[in-house]
């Protein structure tokens, strides 16, 4: 059999075989990373509907929702209509390491949870602003980004925990508590963002439509309800493999996505769980954060209707 092995009685295969063009790793390394970090991830992917990035090799990496039909029994599952799609998803749920090895024999690299849990009625746990750099800027300037959005939580008596997306950008997450209602959760990761732009115009944006970033830091706050976002400590499908790495407030600003790889982060964890360790209490959504966020207009929508808009002008030149 060469490189088959079985784990946590999972059977494994093509260990030996490069992870992806570009990853300077292979499958066994991800299965090893997985086995290492273990609980840290399934801490946060437990009870959420699982998303994952998949590649095979040689081909473009895509994201499975649907769990395939030769899935094992045993892998934990729910099934939820899916508003996107139209139709009904089994997701996998993260729950157990064996669930992880499994998924990384799929050559399964990133894992990518809901914010609600399977069950939609205890409301969202946290809310997540991402700070995505413009093309031209560094991870530097999300970093900025990130530091407005921790003194526009600050000043509303709110705190987060922040951690590299893996790519260019930073999250930051905001735990809140259980029964938090999903549309005033939107609101305040709007109201948030907005309140940041407001601290430095110049570094920072809301503006949803790419053209009108003008080179700024965007102060991503669509990430709500059903929305989904990469796991702390999930490798990303990147050359060299960085991961979603968490960062403590006093780090950030020496910090290098670059430094958080397949490779490094085992050493840099050890037995370590930062992202818990890093993340507050959950806390209670101040009213006046909510009510300025039901005054500002939900992101995608106004776009949608800002595109036409620009549309029907470029018709009528």
């Amino acid at each position: 059999m060469g490189s088959d092995e079985m784990r946590a009685g999972v059977t494994l295969t093509n260990l030996d075989k490069p992870l992806f063009d570009g990853a300077a790793a292979t499958k066994r390394d991800l299965i090893d990373y997985l086995e290492f970090v273990g609980d840290r991830l399934v801490n946060q992917l437990r009870d959420r509907p699982l998303s994952v990035v998949r590649i095979r090799p040689g081909q473009e990496p895509f994201m499975q929702k649907n769990l395939p039909k030769y899935t094992p029994e045993w892998v934990p599952r729910v099934t939820l209509w899916a508003e996107s799609a139209r139709r009904e998803v089994t997701y996998a749920l993260g729950d157990d390491v064996r669930t992880l090895l499994w998924f990384g024999n799929q050559r399964a690299v990133e894992y990518h949870p809901t914010l609600l849990l399977a069950d939609h009625s205890a409301g969202p746990t946290h809310l997540v602003l991402d700070l995505d750099p413009s093309p031209g800027q560094t991870f530097r300037h999300a970093v900025l980004g990130a530091e407005l959005i921790r003194a526009a939580l600050a000043a509303d008596g709110l705190a987060g925990a922040v951690k590299t997306s893996g790519a260019k950008g930073v999250h930051v997450f905001v735990p809140v508590v259980a029964g938090t209602d999903i549309e005033d959760a939107a609101a305040a990761t709007r109201a948030i963002a907005a309140r940041a732009e407001r601290l430095d115009p110049d570094l920072a944006t809301t503006a949803f439509i790419r053209e009108d970033r003008e080179g700024k830091v965007f102060l991503d706050s669509t990430r709500s309800g059903g929305a989904t976002v990469v796991a702390a400590y999930s490798p990303r499908i990147r050359p060299g493999v960085p991961v979603s790495f968490p960062i403590g407030w006093a780090d950030l600003a020496d910090a290098s996505p670059t430094d958080f790889t397949l490779h490094t982060a085992p050493d840099r964890l050890g037995d370590r769980d930062p992202w818990t360790e890093e993340m507050p209490a959950p806390q209670t959504l101040p009213e006046d954060l909510v009510a300025e966020g039901h005054t500002i207009p939900v992101a995608r929508v106004q776009a949608m209707h800002e595109g036409k808009r620009r549309a029907r002008a470029r018709r009528a030149t």
